[in-house]
């Protein structure tokens, strides 16, 4: 399995799977080694368990890709902004319970 082709065809997956651990949103900021440890977890919970420079390469290409794609703008060597719309944190679903009830 090509884990980078992985991460880029099943993104809304990931950055969903990745919400329940650190809350992200549009325009919030992305930080590099919370999506490396994100990586390193997510194809853990897939029994596909990759090493820790591995996580950081794979890293580097993701934020490439999507930098290219204008789905990241850079803030610094470390961070970035996520400029698209990531799925429902839970917060939102909590109060959307409540608000049913």
């Amino acid at each position: 399995m090509n884990h980078l082709e992985h991460l880029i065809n099943e993104k809304k997956v990931f950055f969903n799977y990745m919400n329940e651990n650190f809350t992200i949103f549009q325009y919030s900021n992305l930080f590099f080694r919370d999506l490396q440890y994100a990586i390193l977890s997510y194809f853990e919970m897939k029994e596909q368990p990759i090493k820790y420079a591995e996580a950081e390469k794979i890293a580097n290409e993701f934020i490439e890709n999507m930098v290219q794609n204008n789905e990241l703008t850079k803030i610094d060597h470390k961070s970035w902004k996520i400029n698209f719309e990531v799925g429902t944190n839970k917060k939102q679903v909590e109060m959307e319970e409540v608000e049913n009830d």
